[in-house]
This record gives C-alpha cells, structure tokens and sequence, in this order.
C-alpha cells in the first residue's frame, strides 16, 4: 500500500484525524486492536507519531491502551451510553435553557432555519437522511454554539465522540427522525417564546427518546 501524503499539520495530529475518521467509518471496529508497525508502513512514518497520535485518541475515549499490550479501538457498553446520553442531556438542556433566554433575534432566526431545512429533509415522498443526521447535528452544534460556552461545547465534542463509536446514524430513520423531528418542533417553540424552563425540559426528553431508541434504556 502506498504513503499517505501528509500535510505540515503537526504530524501526531494529522494521524489522529485520519485514525480517527477510520474508526469513525468503522474501518477499525470496536475491540479491534491497533497495528503500531502495519500503520506507521502505511502512513510513511515512525511509530513515534503514531504513538503520540494514539495518546490523543486515548484522551478522547476512542482508544484504549493497555500498559506492554498496545492500544485497540474503545468497546462501548449499555451503561456507557447510558452515561454519555445523562450528561449530553445535562449539558445540551443547560444550554437550550441558556438560548432561550439570552439569544438575540437572528441568532434564533439561525435556529429556525436550520429547522425548517430539518423538516425540509424528511419531506414526503423521498426523506434524505443522511441529511437530516448532518442537519441535526448542525442545529445542536449551532445551539451550543450560540449558549456561548466553549467548556460545554468541548465537553459535548468529546461525548459524541464516544457515540460515533455506536455507530448511531441507523437511529435517524424512520420512525426515530419523526419522533426526533417531533422533539425539535417542542424544543423550538419553548425557544422561541423565551421560555427557559420549557425549553429545558423538552431538550431533556429529547436525549431520554435518543436513548430509548438505542438501548431501551432511561436517562437516569
């Protein structure tokens, strides 16, 4: 197989965008173990890079590295994504609460749209949804964009890393985007009447239908 071009990125850094979309695309599979030596062939480096790389992908939970073993690619648990769909629904309903009382006029005009092109994209006869996925996680990323925290929005980013280990894009169709459509329309109307405590609750009922939907589990 030939080198992988890379950029004059930080080399440690351009592997792990490339691990990590490989994980991502499920290429290399949860409980799949790392090739230090087939990897470095493949990338045209050392294995110090792709140690380093490695290092960072640990911190983010999508590597797991075991001392004189090596490192294999993070196994999600139930009760991990039991843990991770609590704290995204403590963070994103901080933050729709946050929204509703403090955005300004075309920051919600920014929510709306994102919205109707939500609703755009599972119009009948032929929903596109792989659109809709890209749109939602648009919309969510913008509203805690706009609640103007960037500990909470670094906080969300390492989260749904661990999801995308789950491989959850399946959720996102029919009859999980309807509900999930049904979910936003809630979510906005809270928002735009400025109601902070509404807003609240409905985000959390959308991450406790999220995690039905993938375990049968509850939001604890």
């Amino acid at each position: 197989m030939s080198a992988v071009t890379l950029t004059p990125r930080a080399l440690y850094e351009e592997v792990a965008e490339l691990l990590r979309q490989r994980i991502f695309n499920q290429e290399l599979k949860p409980g799949a173990w790392i090739d230090e030596l087939k990897l470095a062939e493949e990338y045209g480096i050392s294995r110090t890079p792709l140690r380093e790389a490695l290092k960072v992908l640990a911190a983010e939970g999508l590597i797991t590295m075991k001392v004189r073993r090596g490192a294999y690619v993070t196994e999600v648990s139930e009760r991990d994504l039991v843990d991770v769909y609590h704290l995204l629904s403590l963070l994103e309903s901080d933050a729709a609460a946050t929204v509703a009382v403090t955005a300004t006029k075309s920051q919600l005009d920014e929510l709306e749209a994102l919205h109707a092109q939500l609703q755009a994209a599972l119009s009948l006869p032929h929903p596109n949804y792989a659109a809709f996925l890209a749109l939602n996680i648009a919309f969510h990323t913008r509203l805690l964009e706009i609640a103007n925290n960037r500990w909470r929005v670094q906080m969300v980013a390492d989260l749904r890393k661990i999801m995308k280990l789950k491989g959850h894009s399946s959720l996102f169709k029919e009859p999980r985007a309807r509900e999930s459509l049904r979910e936003h329309d809630a979510l906005m109307k809270a928002i735009t009447a400025r109601d902070g405590p509404a807003a609240m609750q409905r985000m959390q009922e959308h991450f406790e239908s999220g995690l039905k939907a993938a375990t049968g589990a509850h939001v604890p």
